[in-house]
């Protein structure tokens, strides 16, 4: 029998397991639309990444090339706070609760975000201008970072049992939405305006959309209850589906001390405590091993690709656009089955073929890009594949996170894996990418890059137990 756990407005567990079902979906939709937001605005900074390196990184003198660099680093940087975030509002969820921390979060992006569509350019203000938009993108990193970890947290810990992969798939299923939704505004943007109209003001409009979008998620998140598995009382049982442990027992695989209700671990002997951070660290390095190919090719295929069509294939905005569409499109039809695939496999062989079959596709997809005689039809297919390899992965990878740590360290620690993975391996793409190319004057460079990343990450992900979709969060 699964015991209930108690809280305010708590509903009865039914014998179909300890969460509601019209609850999992609530906590799903309030973590689902965050990651839509910030997805949505991140794409659009890459959509349009060629107009804003114009519009503030262009000085009396500098060459396009240079600009886009710059705009490509701002872009870097708002990642490399990621993992700040991460640990800033990680630390916050694990203590005062997801609720109240993702509430915060989705302001602090929403108002950045609006603001980046009212800043005036740098012909208006001059060189202020790249640094109040350098600023807002690392208010966008800070509240990215911990938008992530507490958005899984809350998702997996709401999720019926055997239900983990699939419901943790939402949060990249909401990215899919996001990148999606960024790249159909700004094709609906390019088709009814002219480029000039688009330059001047038109580019500004997918930013302040996001100001009404911010508004519904914190209507939603305020309706919110906090997670179950976070307000558990001292010594009340653990509900792990099927099965419940008895009280003054941790859930398998749980370290460190008995976790209070509403704080953190109770006081353990120092050498328990040094054991735990140890083992909290390792298993995020563990984990950016793990997410590195996900996060190279995912940003590679879904976002840098217009600017390397156009800039490297002399392809057009809009035949660029409709590449990222259709990629966009793939992965997001495979990411709820990879999920779903997940509970009934094992996260394991899922995420491994997704790496590998990434690896080796990353020339051939290059090639046929490249090639002019190569069917439109053929070309479009292709990119759309090489966007449902990537889904692959990001199906079953925020289960996989959450499996990894125990409940009194999982948004610190899932949120600062996934925050540093994409850090290192996607925010820099677009940087690395074209610098790389610009100088070596390679066009295979995204191929290399993504054929790396991918290889190392099946390493990783090939130590992974084959048992973990079926076993209990830790506790």
């Amino acid at each position: 029998m699964t015991t209930s756990v108690h809280g305010p407005a708590e509903e009865a567990a039914g014998p179909s397991g300890p969460i509601e079902p019209p609850r999992s979906r609530r906590a799903l939709v309030a973590g689902s639309v965050g990651n839509f937001i910030e997805w949505y605005e991140f794409g659009v900074y890459g959509y349009f990444a060629t107009v804003i390196a114009a519009t503030f990184f262009t000085p009396e003198g500098g060459s396009d090339a240079e600009a886009l660099v710059r705009t490509y680093a701002s872009f870097a940087l708002a990642f490399f706070f990621r993992p700040v975030g991460a640990a800033l509002f990680g630390r916050l969820g694990d203590r005062a609760g997801r609720r109240p921390t993702l509430i915060l979060v989705v302001l602090l992006m929403t108002a950045a975000t609006t603001l980046i569509g009212l800043l005036p350019s740098y012909a208006t203000i001059g060189a202020a201008a790249p640094w109040l938009l350098t600023l807002l993108r690392i208010v966008q990193g800070l509240s990215a970072g911990g938008e992530f970890g507490g958005a899984v947290s809350l998702m997996t810990e709401f999720a019926p049992p055997g239900r983990r992969g699939l419901y943790g798939a939402w949060q990249s299923f909401t990215v899919a939405l996001g990148l999606l939704g960024g790249a159909a505004v700004a094709a609906g943007l390019a088709t009814v305006l002219s480029e000039a109209q688009l330059g001047s003001w038109g580019w500004r409009v997918p930013f302040l959309l996001t100001l009404p979008m911010g508004l519904g998620a914190l209507w939603l998140r305020l309706r919110l209850e906090e997670s179950p598995s976070f307000r558990r009382p001292p010594g009340a049982p653990v509900a792990v589906g099927a099965r419940t442990a008895e009280p003054g027992r941790t859930a398998p695989g749980a370290a460190g001390g008995r976790r209070r209700g509403h704080g953190p671990a109770e006081p353990a002997e120092p050498h328990t405590v040094r054991a735990s951070a140890r083992e909290t660290v390792r298993a995020i390095a563990l984990g950016v091993g793990r997410l590195m190919g996900w996060s190279a090719a995912g940003y590679t295929f879904l976002v840098v690709l217009p600017s390397y069509l156009q800039s490297v294939l002399d392809a057009s905005f809009r035949q660029a656009l409709t590449a990222t569409v259709l990629a966009n499109a793939g992965f997001a039809a495979a990411i709820l089955p990879a999920g779903a695939l997940s509970d009934r496999v094992g996260r394991r062989p899922v995420m491994v073929s997704g790496a590998v079959v990434a690896a080796l596709a990353a020339f051939p997809l290059l090639d046929l890009l490249r090639d002019p005689a190569a069917p439109t039809a053929a070309k479009g297919l292709a990119v759309c594949a090489a966007g449902a390899v990537v889904g692959l992965m990001a199906g079953p990878g925020p289960a996989m996170l959450a499996e990894m740590f125990p409940t009194r360290v999982r948004y610190t620690g899932l949120g600062l894996a996934y925050a540093l993975s994409n850090a290192v391996f996607a925010g820099c793409a677009g940087l690395v990418i074209t610098a790389a190319v610009e100088r070596t004057g390679e066009a295979d460079i995204p191929a290399y890059y993504v054929a790396v990343t991918c290889a190392v990450s099946a390493l990783a992900l090939a130590t992974l137990r084959g048992g973990d979709h079926r076993r209990a969060l830790r506790d």
